[in-house]
């Protein structure tokens, strides 16, 4: 049996098969979500605190470190990083001709 080495896009939700609009928007979220989660364990505050500094329950934020990204939207992430007091920017540039036509 001979295993196959495969260059990554990049993207681990491309490389797993989504399609790439899906993949991208996987990715976007889920920093997002690592963001919320870092800041939670580097401030120390338990999910119950958290939970009450960003406006939603305790379950939303086990969800949340749990990983459970189909549960999050972007716009919802962007909104907790706010309660916590941090600014997103957003950065958009073309897509490199060789993804495109990939």
């Amino acid at each position: 049996m001979s295993n196959r080495i495969h260059r990554s896009t990049g993207n681990v939700f491309e490389d797993l098969g989504f399609p790439r609009p899906e993949a991208e928007r996987l990715l976007i979220r889920s920093d997002l979500m690592n963001q919320v989660a870092e800041l939670i364990r580097k401030r120390r505050l338990t999910q119950a605190r958290a939970a009450k500094l960003m406006g939603v329950s305790q379950p939303r934020v086990s969800d949340l470190v749990r990983g459970r990204i189909e549960l999050f939207s972007i716009d919802m992430l962007v909104g907790m990083l706010g309660s916590l007091g941090v600014s997103v920017t957003v950065t958009t540039r073309p897509i490199s001709r060789r993804r495109r036509t990939a």
